[in-house]
């Protein structure tokens, strides 16, 4: 088919006529990316339900004149300071990056091609489109040669679609092959997809596994804090027999620590510097949940080119065969890749090399597309010439395919060139193949390739060479990398269809060739299909099905638009080598957060337990006529319980060195670690204010003394818990528990902080006692979390790391 030109408006737009636009508001005001406005994070980390609780337990307190139990609120403006600032800065790097990712389309005015910014589209534009463009506005098609579009990703129609003159063409979708151009008819807002994309491109931070394990663990906690929230206040206000002002300080002590208030701060915390260290990298998460699930990834799936070689490529070696003359292979070699409007690597280095244009004038063009393996030129009495694998033109056994397979086998691409009996867009090309050469290019290895692949198989994630090329050319790059099972690479046209079978070669098979884009999507399938989690790398427009149907699709920087617009990760180095760096982010956020989510359930869970002893207690006092019970600490006493075992360690702990594999099962592995530690501390705190309560009319120094032995036992096992979690151990984490241990030993030392903090330890029998419960909750954690960790095959985490090695 020859290519087909609409002459209206074949120049495009004038200068003119675009300045017009712009002033008439005629352009793609779609934003570069939908994230949320400052204000809007602001307001986000503001008005959120633990700073609404804290807010209102801040004021009780303020009304009881005790302005010094009121440090709690001081958690109001961290919360919301730290939140507001790595969210902004998350949300500025995303910005910066995702401009630089963006597709640029090609606009032809007054007869000039040139790129522009999506948003720089007006009206009326003529826009070029070529393999692998994505299409940014809704638009008519003005010239069509063999242009196939492909809508999977807004109709789930997974066939491309042919475009002649005069089609509709819609926004997000993608250029298969062919090339043309089209007017733009709908622009910003108006545009088909301009909804979906700003939807889908939002700066969240949901739909992630880890995010939905705290909303449970949060929904859970709510359930307790109502019935403790509520005997509490009653026991205090009505069962204590203390007056107003110590019964409202005693029931929001007991209520402020029941509150995870940093749990949710430091998971965004996390998320968003992730987002900062990667995007140092020049890697783009375009989906934040992404970095987590890269780190749960087992499987990569990597195609060859652009992956593992790098994107150029040179002419090596033309092997002219028999019967013809070097010469014409030359002139009709040069004139095919000059005339490509759209060249791949394979044809920008024929044209590199060969620059001497014969000058013919084609007659009919095909178009390369990843489904017949080969394009061609028509060119009248000069022939009709194909361009294309030699493995899908030539006869298996003729002796040009095994010259083809031998160049192949040691890493070198191998194209033919052939002459075809019958025009190459004839609807049975391409006919009958007569051998013409063998065009040999050569491909360079990434010298990071080996070392990424190494650290991949360290971590026990399975790589699977994945590419469109010759098996054997696959097979060579792939043992010269000494990847398992690169010796014997799969030509993937003998591939079962069922997906079971096809799931058992993808179990013991590493390297396939000749990989339609169908079948790489059914690959990534088959692997899923065994419970495996698969990210897809890819740069070219073959890779977009598999790219969107992975669980994380990775693609390069220079890839075509449509791999970037639909992968959650951007990689704008074009470094596969990046990747350990992105899954080593995912592991620390993710470890990090389990490890400090325990230190703020554990904190929850002895919390509630403790308001429920001592409101039990109370209201037994009225049933049994004892002398009633009121809770033992200040809210002073809570915050600085919290300081130095809570919040100054979680704060560091997140955002330490984690290499752990990410791990199923968040929730529960929480759960069945802060539960027990946290039963263990509230009970051994509430038998320590026991021995030590003196009863309702007890002096004030009484009431001191009881509430420090409580507090002492409390902090002795908190510490233990935080030392246990910090587990395994390095140089920092034995500094941060000393340091943790040595402020309080400072608290309860110095006259000053003892006198502001209400604490007197000067009891020696009461203080003894604070310590051996202590020690026997101590013993009773540590022999909780060894059983624990047996029992589920943890142990690792608990016993110390090498030397110099990190968590």
């Amino acid at each position: 088919m020859s290519i087909t030109v609409q002459a209206a408006g074949a120049t495009g737009l004038t200068a003119a006529e675009v300045e017009q636009r712009r002033r008439d508001g005629l352009t793609n005001d779609v934003p570069d990316r939908a994230s949320r406005s400052v204000r809007d994070i602001v307001r986000a980390n503001v008005f959120t339900r633990i700073n609404a609780i804290l807010g209102v337990l801040f004021i009780l307190v303020l009304s009881t004149g005790s302005i010094i139990d009121g440090m709690f609120g001081l958690l109001i403006v961290a919360n919301s300071a730290v939140g507001i600032i790595q969210e902004v800065r998350a949300k500025r790097t995303l910005d910066q990056l995702a401009i630089v990712s963006q597709a640029r389309p090609t606009v032809r005015r007054d007869g000039v091609a040139h790129e522009v910014a999506p948003k720089d589209v007006v009206l009326d534009d003529l826009i070029e489109l070529g393999p692998g463009d994505q299409i940014v506005v809704d638009g008519v098609v003005e010239e069509s040669a063999l242009l196939e579009i492909d809508e999977s990703l807004l109709t789930g129609e997974a066939d491309p679609i042919d475009k002649a003159i005069g089609a509709e063409v819609m926004s997000g979708s993608y250029v298969v092959s062919g090339s043309g151009a089209y007017r733009a008819t709908k622009v910003g807002r108006d545009a088909y997809a301009a909804k979906l994309a700003e939807e889908a491109s939002k700066f969240t931070l949901v739909h992630s596994e880890l995010r939905s394990g705290i909303d449970k663990i949060l929904k859970f906690i709510t359930y307790l804090l109502i019935p403790a929230g509520l005997l509490s206040i009653y026991n205090q206000l009505f069962s204590s027999g203390e007056s107003w002002r110590p019964a409202v300080t005693g029931m929001v002590a007991a209520l402020v620590p029941m509150v995870p208030e940093g749990l949710v701060l430091m998971t965004s915390i996390a998320f968003a510097v992730g987002v900062v260290r990667l995007g140092r990298r020049q890697c783009l998460v375009q989906e934040l949940p992404a970095i987590e699930g890269l780190a749960r990834v087992d499987v990569v799936c990597a195609d060859k080119t652009g992956t593992l070689t790098e994107n150029g490529m040179r002419l090596s070696d033309l092997e002219i065969i028999d019967g013809f003359d070097d010469g014409e292979v030359r002139k009709a070699l040069a004139a095919m890749a000059g005339d490509d409007p759209r060249p791949n690597a394979s044809v920008q280095a024929i044209a590199e090399e060969l620059t001497d244009r014969p000058g013919w004038q084609h007659t009919a063009v095909a178009p390369f597309s990843s489904a017949k393996k080969w394009s061609g030129f028509s060119y009248g009495e000069h022939g009709d010439w194909l361009l294309g694998a030699p493995d899908v033109l030539l006869d298996p056994g003729s002796e040009e395919a095994r010259t083809a397979e031998e160049l192949g086998s040691s890493g070198l691409r191998v194209l033919l060139l052939a002459r075809s009996d019958r025009p190459v867009d004839a609807p049975d090309a391409p006919g009958a193949v007569r051998p013409a050469a063998l065009v040999v290019l050569e491909q360079k290895i990434r010298p990071d390739a080996r070392d990424t692949l190494d650290y991949f198989a360290s971590q026990d994630v399975s790589i699977k060479v994945i590419s469109g090329d010759n098996a054997v050319s696959v097979g060579a790059v792939a043992s010269s990398l000494d990847l398992p099972g690169g010796d014997h690479a799969v030509d993937a046209r003998r591939l079962p269809e069922d997906r079971e079978q096809l799931a058992d070669v993808l179990e013991h098979e590493t390297t396939f060739g000749r990989v339609r884009p169908d079948q790489k999507r059914a690959m990534v399938g088959a692997l899923q299909s065994r419970g495996h989690t698969v990210a897809m790398t890819g740069d070219g427009v073959n890779d977009v099905l598999a790219l969107k149907d992975s669980d994380i699709g990775v693609a390069m920087g220079a890839g075509s638009p449509a791999t970037r617009a639909v992968a959650q990760i951007v990689l704008l180095d074009n470094k596969f080598a990046t990747l350990p760096y992105v899954v080593g982010e995912g592991r620390r956020v993710i470890g990090n957060i389990e490890r400090v989510s325990n230190l703020f359930l554990t904190k929850t869970v002895y919390s509630v337990l403790l308001a429920f002893l001592v409101g039990l207690a109370g209201v037994g006092s009225q049933i049994f006529d004892y002398e009633p019970i009121g809770y033992p600490f200040l809210p002073r006493h809570v915050t600085i319980a919290a300081w130095f075992t809570i919040g100054i360690p979680a704060f560091i702990l997140s955002l330490a060195p984690n290499n752990e594999r990410a791990r199923t099962g968040f929730v529960s592995r929480v759960m069945r670690l802060a539960i027990p530690s946290g039963v263990v501390i509230g009970v051994a705190t509430f038998v320590a204010y026991l021995i030590a309560y003196a009863g309702p009319e007890a002096s004030e120094t009484q009431k001191e003394q009881a509430g420090t032995t409580a507090l002492i036992t409390l902090i002795m096992i908190a510490v233990w818990v935080l030392a246990i979690v910090a587990r395994p151990y390095v140089w920092w984490k034995v500094v941060l528990i000393a340091a943790s241990t040595g402020a309080y030993i400072v608290l309860f030392t110095v006259p000053f902080t003892r006198e502001f903090f209400k604490l007197d330890p000067s009891n020696v029998a009461l203080t003894t006692s604070a310590f051996i419960c202590g020690a026997i909750g101590i013993v009773l954690v540590e022999a909780i979390w060894w059983i624990s960790a047996a029992l589920h095959g943890e142990r690792r985490r608990l016993i110390p790391a090498t030397p110099g090695g990190s968590a």
